[in-house]
């Protein structure tokens, strides 16, 4: 199968070839035609599969074929988690779109940063519009947006987006939307918690969930080693050295840590940047392009960095502390190993991180031999705590469970058939073009 094949215009196909790509995925095989048939999707591929390019082809094909006498007005909503996401995908789109003869107008509006300019942006409209929640909600309420002709609904990392974190941005976006639309949710995972909200956003969906193939799942090489917290930091720096690495991303639970393991190896001569939800969007944005550069040898970041993300070739993925869920493991160490590349991805487990690791392991279905290095032998106990009740963090965002990890644990200990939490009903009812009841 070819892209051509696939209904695309020559003009589009050409630009897929200018952008390198070869052939269609196996998500784009299966999400394009549906796409532009205006069928609901929800799909479930792997980190690196082409998701974005999956729903961004056919949202331009029908902007191709679409006869619009009023000049830009926003067809598509595209919604992202994070505002390095939103850059990213709004390029993405401009990138494929930039070689087009009808011109394409991509708005990419995240907080962070001044509203202004991203107002001035819209004037005139735009045909798509690629939003974190928050911006997208003050734009409207500014006037400076409107959603009546929208036609397609995109939530990218959609399990991100529906989790509580995020339901009261969505519900109120449901709302200024029109009830018919098209629906797509794409993801590299959908927890059992998040699945069953998921499909009851949708009307009659394409249900794409596909396993790693043999010949296109990442080549990454995953490796735990035992190590005491305080030895955390120097052997990561041994093992930036041993391995050569040119560059590493290292995932670490506070945005405290990301400023302190930064300035620990920036004084060992590592060039070392923190990113963090904290920092100003142009730090933050910086802080991307100069690890995108190789002008940083190592990005030591939360989990904003963890979904999403594309950074070519990176070498190496270091889960300094592990991180709070067995979804997000599989998230940060899709970010190396992408496109055909080889990667690793490397796991500290302190004692009292065993039990939470072992956790990871199993509902990830897999496990690793724990490794020791020379030099770097732990020698700490598990706490009394973690080992009574096998449910220690190892540092991983305090020890204390957050509210949101108690509503998923009250989900998850509900019998089927259950009520879904407070939440949820009133999601699927606006969703669904139903206003739900007060």
């Amino acid at each position: 199968m070819t892209f051509a094949s696939l209904g695309l215009s020559p003009e589009l196909v050409s630009a897929i070839d200018d952008r390198g790509y070869t052939e269609p995925t196996p998500v784009q095989l299966a999400a394009i035609p549906a796409v532009l048939a205006g069928r609901d999707v929800w799909a479930c591929a792997q980190t690196g599969s082409g998701k974005t390019a999956a729903f961004a082809l056919p949202l331009l094909q029908r902007l191709l074929g679409a006869h619009d006498e009023e000049g830009h007005r926003v067809r598509a909503v595209i919604l992202v988690p994070t505002r390095e996401l939103a850059a990213q995908v709004g390029e993405s789109f401009r990138l494929l779109a930039r070689s087009l003869q009808k011109p394409i107008k991509v708005a990419s509006v995240y907080g962070g940063v001044s509203i202004n300019p991203q107002m001035m942006g819209l004037r005139g409209g735009a045909d798509f519009v690629v939003a974190t929640p928050g911006r997208l909600l003050d734009l409207v309420d500014r006037n400076a947006l409107r959603l009546g002709a929208v036609e397609t609904l995109v939530l990218d990392e959609a399990d991100r987006l529906i989790d509580l974190g995020f339901a009261d941005e969505l519900r109120a976006i449901l709302e200024r939307l029109p009830a018919q639309r098209q629906n797509l949710l794409f993801s590299a995972t959908f927890p059992s918690d998040v699945e069953a909200l998921a499909l009851g956003m949708l009307r009659d969906p394409l249900r794409i969930d596909l396993p790693p193939a043999p010949a296109l799942e990442p080549a990454i090489e995953q490796r735990s080693i035992r190590v005491d917290q305080a030895k955390r930091t120097p052997l990561l720096r041994h093992l930036i050295a041993e391995c050569r690495w040119t560059r590493v991303l290292v995932f670490v639970a506070t945005k405290y840590s990301t400023e302190h393991i930064a300035a620990k190896l920036r004084q060992h001569g590592i060039k070392a940047a923190a990113l963090h939800g904290e920092l100003s969007q142009a730090t933050r944005a910086k802080a991307l392009a100069d690890f995108r550069n190789s002008q940083l040898q190592v990005l030591v970041a939360t989990d904003i960095a963890a979904r999403g993300i594309h950074i070519d070739k990176l070498p190496a993925v270091v889960n300094y502390d592990l991180p709070r869920s067995a979804v997000d493991y599989t998230h940060r160490i899709g970010r190396t190993g992408r496109a055909g590349e080889q990667g690793a991805a490397i796991s500290f487990v302190s004692a009292d991180a065993e039990p939470h690791f072992r956790l990871i392991e199993k509902r990830q279905e897999f496990r690793l031999p724990r490794e020791t290095l020379p030099g770097f032998e732990p020698t700490e106990a598990a706490t009394a705590t973690a080992t009574a009740t096998g449910d220690a963090n190892g540092g991983i965002k305090g020890k204390r469970r957050s509210k949101k990890d108690k509503l998923r644990e009250a989900t998850a200990r509900a019998p089927e058939g259950d009520a879904l939490p407070p939440l949820a009903p009133k999601i699927n009812s606006i969703w669904k073009g139903r206003a739900p009841k007060r």
